[in-house]
């Protein structure tokens, strides 16, 4: 649940930010369409498979305390950056990989924002399931 939970939690905030920067097209594209409410959509599915991804191996670190989960959060969101626009969604839509730019800048930003909620969020539900 924490996972679920810190995922959307993190990938609402993350799915606004990119909504302003007009990125959510980019996204649906993962799935052929170019579609800001089905980038949304996508946007919103792979935040919580990555909340699961932290949450489920990482819970016991989780509860050490919301200091640890934020710079847990932080380091894990800022990890997803490169895996995620660097590498992986390059690598699909055939795209040069590791580009640095104003882009990619916002979008460090925006990793490291979800990742923050995430690891607080899923903190806060787990400690509270004790």
């Amino acid at each position: 649940m924490a996972g679920v939970v810190g995922g959307l939690a993190g990938g609402v905030v993350f799915g606004v930010l990119m909504a302003m920067m007009g990125m959510l097209g980019m996204i649906a594209s993962l799935v052929g369409s170019s579609s800001a409410i089905v980038g949304l959509l996508v946007h919103l599915v792979i935040s919580v498979l990555i909340g699961l991804a932290l949450t489920i191996p990482g819970a016991g670190v989780l509860r050490k305390g919301l200091f640890i989960s934020a710079v847990v959060g932080l380091v894990y969101g800022m990890l997803w950056w490169v895996l995620g626009p660097l590498l992986i969604m390059p690598t699909i839509m055939g795209m040069p990989l590791f580009t640095l730019d104003a882009g990619s800048g916002a979008s460090l930003m925006g990793h490291a924002v979800y990742g923050l909620i995430l690891g607080l969020v899923a903190t806060l539900i787990i400690r509270r399931g004790r």
